[in-house]
């Protein structure tokens, strides 16, 4: 049975975080998304729309404002022979079988349908409608698709479990994997450990795992960034915790604070210029030497849409990570916009914090 969301409103498609902590939450409790829809205020073809959802079989989440909430539930009513009905403050179809503040849920031809009320500086009502599947995520490193589904795929099949891979960045690839028993899960993933050691990290979000190994460690992380402009620190502070690993970053976009904040030698920066194998390598340096961090990791790059030259195209990022005993500096280049190249070399920097110190994280 597939799950399709349905937005109903105009501030579902112009107001993006409010949509994307919605779909946050619907994917954490429901799981995949098979597809997702929006309809406008002045739509007027929601019931067509909907009587083809109802007879398709399909599990079906409708998130609408309060202003369309009752019209959504009439529309519901008409198309399954039902009236509406006041419960708890809310109009609601009469054969609603669950219902929660600003949440119901109920049954018709065996689709299972949730329509839910979000506005504005509200919190996320609960959602009904659970997922049946179990699920989890693995993170892998430094093996081949093809080589990986090769090892992965008689365990599959043999705890009857479902793999999705898809690439973070180059040599770390995610697999998520989808059952009906925890049972199976738990055992494909030790058997999956036992054939991949020291490349296999069992996490749903890998910054959580990161903040969690280093918080029982007691160790911190500190980050040089240039042309990712504090990207870094946002995809770790934007999780619980990361105050105990991470006292702060440096985002140094000009050479000036490069020298002064990082003490990138000048010289250095000249002969080289400011995206270059050493200038990464200093900052790095730099930014362990103010933190006094057990880890550091520096970035910089051309992110564009502009400023590429014909030995440094738009897509060209260093990146580079140390702890107190060893460093290593890489030379990458990334394809697509100025936001994803932004978002693929932070990736590439936590890869890399993975795997310089495989002792402590896997």
């Amino acid at each position: 049975m597939k799950t399709h969301l349905i937005f109903i409103g105009n501030k579902f498609v112009y107001n993006l975080p409010l949509k994307d902590y919605i779909l946050r939450n619907i994917e954490q409790q429901s799981g995949f998304i098979d597809m997702t829809n929006y309809l406008k205020d002045s739509n007027n073809a929601f019931f067509l729309y909907l009587e083809e959802e109802l007879n398709a079989v399909n599990r079906l989440i409708i998130v609408t404002t309060k202003q369309n909430f009752s019209t959504v539930g009439k529309v519901i009513c008409t198309a399954t022979n039902d009236n509406q009905v006041l419960r708890e403050g809310m109009l609601m179809p009469q054969k609603a079988s669950l219902f929660e503040e600003r949440s119901y849920l109920l049954e018709y031809n065996n689709s299972l349908i949730n329509v839910i009320q979000m506005d504005e500086g509200h919190k996320m009502p609960e959602l009904l409608l659970q997922n049946s599947e179990i699920k989890a995520v693995v993170h892998i490193f430094e093996e081949e698709r093809d080589t990986l589904l090769n090892i992965l795929n008689p365990i599959a099949q043999t705890y009857e479990v479902h793999l999705d891979l898809t690439q973070e960045v180059d040599g770390w690839l995610r697999v998520d994997i989808r059952s009906k028993k925890y049972g199976d899960i738990t055992k494909f993933i030790q058997a999956s450990k036992k054939l991949l050691p020291k490349k296999l990290i069992d996490a749903s979000n890998i910054i959580e795992y990161i903040i969690d190994k280093l918080s029982h460690s007691a160790k911190k992380v500190t980050f040089a960034e240039s042309c990712t402009g504090g990207l870094l620190s946002y995809y770790f502070t934007k999780h619980n915790g990361a105050s105990k690993i991470l006292d702060g970053s440096l985002v140094t976009y000009s050479n000036a604070l490069k020298e002064n904040w990082l003490a990138v030698d000048h010289t250095v920066l000249e002969e080289n210029g400011a995206v270059s194998a050493e200038v990464v390598k200093e900052m790095s340096e730099g930014a362990l030497n103010v933190s006094d961090s057990d880890y550091a990791l520096s970035i910089s790059g051309v992110a564009g849409d502009t400023g590429g030259t014909v030995e440094k195209p738009v897509g060209t990022v260093y990146i580079g990570v140390r702890s107190k005993t060893t460093h290593q500096e890489k030379h990458l280049y990334f394809h697509g916009d100025r936001n994803y190249v932004q978002h693929q070399s932070a990736m590439m920097a936590i890869k890399m914090l993975l795997l310089i110190d495989k002792e402590t994280f896997f």
